[in-house]
């Protein structure tokens, strides 16, 4: 079901791979300690359990954008901060996220924390505050296009004016 918000989901295609591993994995792990007719169901639902376990950690983010989908910018624009906030002080987590997490998004989740925050901004009329945050994104991830896009956006909407 689309919710018709312009959210960019950017996939790194290179961290399947990790993925396929502790497929593999668990496959040579479940043919060692159980009947191989329970093999073909064992490996995907302890894979399944270990993907729902790993997405409860991002939890802020998680309830961020069901917040987004609502529309409940406001709201939203907290949940994203506590995310930021919570890789931030975990910036080894975020980095590795391929491996520790089974995440398969390009960016990092600080970097869409606070391309979110800024976008939120712009939802609820906060210009300067949405230009501050893609200012503040590109300050810490400067090949970020999608906050020098944005950037760029509104310098030709304020020019226009």
């Amino acid at each position: 079901m689309s919710s018709g918000k312009p959210i960019i989901r950017q996939i790194a295609w290179i961290s399947f791979i990790p993925n396929f591993i502790l497929i593999a994995l668990l496959y040579c792990l479940f043919c060692c300690i159980t009947p191989p007719e329970t093999t073909v169901y064992s490996v995907p639902l302890c894979y399944f359990l270990i993907v729902i376990l790993l997405r409860n950690i991002p939890r802020a983010h998680r309830r961020a954008i069901k917040l987004f989908k609502a529309e409940q910018y406001a709201q939203a624009i907290t949940e994203f901060q506590n995310s930021y906030d919570f890789f931030m002080e975990r910036q080894w987590l975020d980095k590795y996220r391929y491996l520790l997490l089974l995440s398969s998004s390009r960016i990092s989740y600080t970097e869409m924390a606070l391309l979110n925050i800024a976008f939120c901004y712009t939802q609820i009329g906060e210009g300067a505050l949405a230009r501050e945050y893609y200012e503040k994104t590109l300050s810490q991830f400067p090949g970020s296009e999608m906050a020098r896009s944005a950037l760029r956006m509104i310098q030709s909407l304020t020019n226009e004016f």
